[in-house]
């Protein structure tokens, strides 16, 4: 998938970890992700509950095996994430610290020791994740914003370009095209419009693509998607596909009605995406089932595991990879961020 999203312009890639169902580990798994894949994205280990609280002590070693595997097989590496501004991954210890210290010289120190040690090894960074409210539209409201109000992302994102001025700046959500997502999406369009009106240095808007997540597939509001890329897009926003997987609870038991119906679902998706000049980028949210977040999130009501990713328990590619494949190759060519 690599090399057909490569003929197009796109960077074809995956989330990994470096533990439980880690390429790293099991050479089965790595082989189909050196053969598949342009580009990586750490699933935690960039996050700030694993790299520490303390920016000058800080825990580089999960994420630096994930670079180092990224390096060995020659793929780019994306980072992942400076900010998570969502209360519920911001721990009272950081929040402790984050106050002692004083946020902004917090965040200033924090982008710089992180972005810093990875240097331009990493050609994109999720600056900013997740910090609109679903519920309100409105900024989720920790210790970041509470103290800095919308200086935070001024901050973030400028400290960001001087620590990493090579690197793309994107602001990563998961608003999706299912209904239930209209006050999401209409939150993160007035977000990226006040970082046009303030000139905050953003570059792109990655688009998490958890599709079923926040909404049945059967309630897809093509139009109002529509709507919402093409206002994104008129601002100057390139797009990328970050977090790519397929919810598959409501759909059925039997494994190749269910595949059929994922690879359908993903098919049309990817098309409508892909036919915008501007995404340049697809990540799947890891290519194995066996280790999908998915049954731990949202476990299917019969208790069968969830499929929802290109290859199944038994690294066997599915009608997904095929989906996603078709999708690729029907893309028209795009000028890559390459």
């Amino acid at each position: 998938m690599r090399d057909l999203a490569a003929q197009k312009g796109i960077l074809f890639g995956t989330a990994i970890n470096a533990g439980r169902g880690s390429p790293i580990n099991d050479p089965g798994y790595g082989a189909i992700v050196a053969r598949e894949c342009g580009v990586l994205v750490p699933e935690n280990e960039m996050k700030v509950y694993v790299l520490g609280n303390d920016p000058a002590h800080l825990n580089f070693a999960p994420a630096d095996r994930i670079a180092g595997f990224a390096r060995d097989n020659r793929m780019k590496l994306r980072g992942h994430t400076l900010l998570w501004n969502y209360e519920k991954y911001i721990s009272p210890a950081l929040a402790e610290t984050v106050t002692k210290t004083g946020a902004e010289k917090w965040l200033r120190n924090y982008i710089a020791a992180v972005a810093g040690h990875f240097g331009d090894q990493i050609y994109s960074w999720d600056v900013v994740n997740e910090t609109i409210d679903p519920k309100t539209g409105e900024v989720r409201g920790t210790v970041f914003d509470k103290a800095l109000g919308f200086d935070v992302f001024k901050i973030a994102y400028e400290a960001a370009r001087e620590h990493a001025p090579h690197a793309q700046r994107v602001y990563n959500d998961y608003m999706s095209w299912e209904v239930g997502n209209e006050t999401h999406r209409a939150g993160v369009l007035r977000l990226l419009e006040r970082f046009r009106k303030e000139n905050v240095p953003v570059d792109a808007l990655g688009i998490q693509s958890h599709l079923g997540n926040d909404g049945s597939h059967s309630k897809v509001q093509r139009a109002e998607w529509k709507h919402f890329l093409d206002a994104v897009t008129a601002m100057g926003y390139r797009l990328l596909i970050t977090e790519f997987d397929i919810n598959d609870r409501e759909m059925p038991k039997d494994i190749a009605r269910r595949d059929a119906q994922v690879a359908s679902v993903a098919k049309s998706y990817l098309d409508m995406m892909l036919s915008y000049p501007q995404l340049d980028q697809l990540l799947c949210w890891g290519l194995w089932d066996k280790h999908s977040w998915l049954n731990g999130f949202a476990p299917r009501a019969d208790g069968l595991p969830q499929r929802p990713l290109p290859y199944d328990d038994a690294l066997k590619p599915k009608p997904l990879r095929a989906a996603i494949a078709a999708a690729l190759s029907a893309a028209p060519v795009r000028k890559s961020i390459a």
